[in-house]
């Protein structure tokens, strides 16, 4: 299932959180952004909320689905600004690093 075409996520920019051995990063977690989850982001370093006009990125808003690195997430989760998780759209390699239990707290559906 895809995450997002509207901003189109995930490693390949294909709309799904697919990955391969090239993902460094591990972006496996779909999520419903938050206010707080972005606010998160920019403060250690990744602005996904600011718009990248030169490379067609409209940058992600409260509500925007977007794939995100697991180890992100779980950064996030410890600092308590983890955003729901959309099960449905996050690839199953996620639980090699995040308990299934913990994704199924943050969970929202797919629509």
């Amino acid at each position: 299932m895809a995450c997002s075409y509207s901003p189109l996520t995930g490693y390949f920019r294909t709309g799904c959180c697919d990955t391969d051995a090239s993902d460094l990063g591990r972006h496996v977690i779909c999520i419903k952004a938050t206010k707080e989850f972005l606010a998160f982001s920019t403060k250690v370093g990744n602005d996904l909320a600011t718009p990248r006009p030169e490379y067609r990125f409209r940058g992600v808003q409260p509500g925007d689905r977007w794939c995100l690195c697991a180890l992100r997430w779980l950064e996030a989760h410890e600092a308590g600004a983890a955003p729901p998780v959309v099960l449905e759209a996050t690839h199953e390699s996620a639980l090699q690093i995040i308990p299934l239990e913990l994704l199924r707290e943050f969970a929202v559906g797919a629509t």
